[in-house]
């Protein structure tokens, strides 16, 4: 994801996007696009494991405490990662905007 970032940070941000796309329930093809994040978050793990890390802890908590907007931008840096269809990048600009004038979430 980035240069500058540790294995955990970009695990973070793979999650966050997973749970990003997920709100998109207008898209059409949101479950291939989820697979293949699944696929490519697996492969990245099995790649650069880290000891003592709870994956799945983490992953509850992403969901659970991370707020929509956060996960729709790190949404947005997944799709670039992974030459994404630009047509569910622009939805999810789209949904950003919304928050613009919110406060929260």
């Amino acid at each position: 994801v980035g240069d500058n970032m540790d294995v955990s940070d970009q695990y973070r941000i793979l999650i966050g996007g997973y749970y990003g796309i997920l709100l998109m329930d207008s898209y059409p093809l949101k479950e291939y696009i989820l697979k293949d994040i699944e696929k490519y978050t697996r492969e990245y793990m099995s790649e650069n494991p880290i000891d003592g890390f709870d994956y799945t802890e983490e992953s509850n908590r992403i969901k659970d405490k991370v707020p929509n907007k956060r996960k729709l931008q790190d949404a947005l840096l997944v799709l670039n990662m992974m030459n994404g269809p630009m047509d569910l990048v622009f939805m999810i600009k789209d949904e950003l905007k919304k928050y613009n004038h919110k406060t929260d979430n």
